[in-house]
């Protein structure tokens, strides 16, 4: 079984415990997976510029975990050990990109 996610324990999240994020998964947690501080996480959030897509849903932001995950280079692996690419197949595109 999974290691649970802990706030604010170290920096940073395991491979382990990316895999087994949720479909879409708090800006906090985002900022925790891409190594952000808190602030600097929610400026570029604010600004549009953080390097995924960000929902924002009423007062709260939430980011897609398939986009946090292809940015960071992480993906089911296969028995061979090689990275499954049908992990993306469900993917659409960021809105404004034109694709």
């Amino acid at each position: 079984m999974a290691t649970p996610i802990r706030r604010y324990e170290g920096r940073g999240l395991t491979g382990e415990q990316l895999l087994t994020l949720p479909a879409v998964v708090d800006l906090d947690t985002a900022n925790r997976a891409l190594m952000l501080g808190r602030s600097t996480g929610y400026a570029l959030a604010k600004r549009g510029t953080y390097p995924v897509r960000v929902l924002r849903l009423g007062n709260a932001y939430r980011v897609v975990t398939a986009e946090l995950l292809r940015l960071l280079g992480v993906g089911p692996q296969a028995p061979d050990g090689v990275g499954c690419e049908s992990a993306e197949a469900g993917v659409l595109p960021r809105s404004g990109t034109g694709s």
